[in-house]
C-alpha cells in the first residue's frame, strides 16, 4: 500500500479522535480539485476549488466521514457542444476503517493508514456519479444537424432535401407529364389489355 503524503490536502490526521467512539471532529477546507474529476463530457476541472464541509466522527470500526462537497463542473453540450456549467453539491458519506477491522470480502471499504485518512477516493466517489451523463446547456436544445453541422438553434427553420437520388427519373416522369390519360399501348398488359 502505499504510504500517504501528509502535506496532500486530501490526507487527515485523525489523531485527535484518538479511537474514541463518540468523539467528533468538525474539517472545512478548501482544496484544488485532483485530475480526471468527472467524465469525458463533464467534470470539475483540474485544480479548480472543492469546498469541504466535513464532520469526522470516531466510531468502532474507525472513523465516519460525512458531510458535503462544493465546487463547478464544466464541459460541452453533447447536443450542440456549447459550454456547460453545473453546480457540483454532493453529500459524502463514507468509512474509514481502522487497519484490520475490514474483512477480506469488504474491497471497497477505505482504511486508515495509522491516524491518516486519504479523502480523494471518497470525494471521487460522491462527485463523479452526480455528474450529468448527458449534459445539455438547456433541455429543449435542438442540437447541430447531423447533415451539415449547423446549430439547430440559430436557424429553427434550417433543413435540407432529403429526397433519394434513386427516385430522380421517377419525379422526373412526373414533371413532364401532361396529365392525360394513358393510350391503349402504354398500359400495362393485363386480362383487360391483352397485347396485340
Amino acid at each position: 500500500m502505499e504510504h500517504l503524503d501528509v502535506r496532500s490536502p486530501y490526507v487527515v490526521d485523525t489523531r485527535e479522535l484518538g479511537r474514541r467512539p463518540g468523539l467528533s471532529h468538525p474539517l472545512t477546507r478548501t482544496v484544488p480539485a485532483p485530475a480526471h474529476l468527472g467524465t469525458e463530457v463533464i467534470g470539475v476541472a483540474e485544480g479548480s476549488d472543492l469546498q469541504l464541509d466535513l464532520l469526522l466522527e470516531s466510531v468502532v470500526e474507525g472513523v465516519l466521514v460525512s458531510g458535503t462537497v462544493h465546487g463547478e463542473a464544466t464541459g460541452e453540450c453533447v447536443r450542440c457542444l456549447d459550454p456547460v456549467q453545473r453546480s457540483v453539491d454532493v453529500r459524502v458519506q463514507e468509512l474509514f476503517a481502522y487497519p484490520g477491522k475490514s474483512s477480506a470480502e469488504d474491497e471497497d471499504v477505505l482504511e486508515l493508514q495509522g491516524d491518516l485518512l486519504d479523502l480523494e477516493p471518497a470525494l471521487r466517489d460522491a462527485v463523479v456519479p452526480s455528474l450529468p451523463f448527458q449534459p445539455v446547456c438547456s433541455v429543449d436544445c435542438p442540437g447541430l444537424c447531423s447533415q451539415c453541422g449547423a446549430r439547430l438553434a440559430d436557424d429553427p427553420l434550417h433543413g435540407h432535401d432529403d429526397t433519394d437520388p434513386r427516385w430522380a427519373a421517377l419525379r422526373s416522369l412526373a414533371a413532364s407529364a401532361d396529365g392525360t390519360t394513358p393510350t391503349t399501348d402504354e398500359r400495362p398488359a393485363g386480362p383487360e389489355n391483352p397485347r396485340s
